[in-house]
């Protein structure tokens, strides 16, 4: 048997490519949406669109309340 290979397999570090401003839209983004979730907003109880649409307005306002 060969002894392990002391490098990752995998190459670690960001990509070449990394904008880190666009990073932080991105996060700032999954970061809302997560936020909604909790307050179940996105989960389909509501039969029609516009009760949807009032029920993640009132939870988008409390979020940007609390902030």
């Amino acid at each position: 048997m060969r002894p392990a290979a002391a490098g990752a397999a995998v190459p670690g570090g960001r990509p070449p490519g990394f904008d880190k401003e666009r990073y932080k839209k991105r996060n700032t983004v999954e970061r809302a949406i997560h936020r909604l979730k909790n307050f179940r907003a996105a989960t389909g109880y509501d039969k029609r669109a516009y009760v949807y649409l009032g029920t993640v307005t009132a939870a988008a306002l409390m979020i940007w309340l609390r902030s």
